[in-house]
């Protein structure tokens, strides 16, 4: 695989020519930006999948929506839906996608909606007869059609956009000079006694501008696993024999956090569909033990798996410092929208 990304390098090398090219015209305003009359923030990155969008997108959540109408906008990806949807009763999945899903059962109080394409999701979310009051962009930061109010962009620790390259080569889906529209870099999935001197680093490596702030956040796992009815420490799972399940793009985390001597691990592609021969398999090798899963493939296993023996274990973005800072920010900024 890494002498396949090694050959395509020429084809990286166009790739980041067409998307420096598209960047231009959106700069320049060629091609057309549409802002709203609404504070709208963008959470994202810029390599594919795996730098905690969804934990992120849910600290904002919990942070504004005591105070705030809040809604998100995702583009709903692998759902089996086309154009847009506000979440309702009937909806799950299949026609949200499984991250959108997991925002609408966890916050029933949110409006969650997916479309393709935002500037429609954004004016539909408008038209509606209770507007929100601030729109969470999630996967948004390369959308240039929509310019956003703020932008938080997500880089993962140890796997820096500093020290990535352009697609297939490596991991971007846009040059490392995208980072500049940030408002807020912040470096996740770091260890949570990262020192002070290697975040000072960090700083130097990712080329902080005056004008952007950086912070560290680290997965933090919670201290029990859930099930529809039924909830069990991690001290206690961790002692059972049982299955463990991933369909993430960076699962070993999750796998090393519940893992026993025991234990069987199934691995699958992240936002994976599951098949019905997916399902036979992994109920032959439940065989009378406990199934625990993500919580973003909680919600494409319930149904499917028997109730009492599925469970899930949640995660929370944590910051290692600055967190009334980091929370202040992002309500300066809707308050002075």
């Amino acid at each position: 695989m890494l002498f396949l990304r090694k050959i395509l390098f020429p084809f990286a090398v166009l790739y980041g020519w067409i998307t420096a090219f598209r960047n231009f015209l959106f700069d320049k305003g060629i091609l057309k930006s549409y802002s709203f009359d609404i504070p709208v923030i963008a959470v994202g990155n810029l390599s594919v999948g795996g730098t905690g969008k969804t934990p992120q997108i849910e600290y904002l959540i919990r942070l504004l929506s005591p105070n705030y109408k809040i809604a998100t906008l995702s583009r709903g990806y692998k759902r089996q839906t086309k154009g847009f949807i506000l979440a309702g009763a009937d909806d799950d999945a299949k026609t949200l996608g499984d991250e959108p899903f997991q925002y609408h059962q966890k916050f029933p109080e949110i409006q969650v909606a997916v479309d393709a394409d935002r500037k429609n999701g954004i004016a539909q979310l408008l038209s509606q007869n209770q507007k929100p009051d601030v729109i969470l962009l999630d996967d948004a930061y390369q959308h240039r059609k929509v310019k956003a109010g703020f932008y938080i962009l997500l880089t993962s620790y140890g796997e820096l956009y500093a020290d990535d390259f352009m697609l297939p080569t490596g991991n971007l889906r846009e040059s490392r000079s995208g980072a500049k529209r940030a408002n807020i870099i912040i470096v996740t999935k770091c260890p949570e006694n990262l020192v002070v001197a290697e975040q000072s680093e960090i700083r130097k490596k990712l080329n902080i501008t005056q004008n952007q702030e950086l912070f560290f956040s680290y997965v933090n796992y919670d201290d029990y696993v859930f099930s529809e009815n039924n909830t069990i420490a991690v001290t206690e799972i961790k002692e059972k024999n049982k299955l463990l399940i991933a369909g993430i793009a960076k699962p070993k985390p999750f796998f090393d956090y519940l893992k026993g001597a025991n234990d069987e691990i199934l691995k699958f592609p992240d936002h994976h569909d599951f098949k019905e021969t997916d399902i036979a398999d992994i109920k032959i090798k439940a065989l009378n033990k406990t199934v625990i899963t993500t919580e973003k493939d909680y919600v494409r296993l319930k149904g499917s798996i028997p109730e009492a023996q599925l469970f899930y274990l949640p995660i929370k973005s944590q910051f290692l410092s600055n967190v009334t800072f980091f929370d202040l920010t992002i309500k300066d900024f809707i308050t002075n929208f």
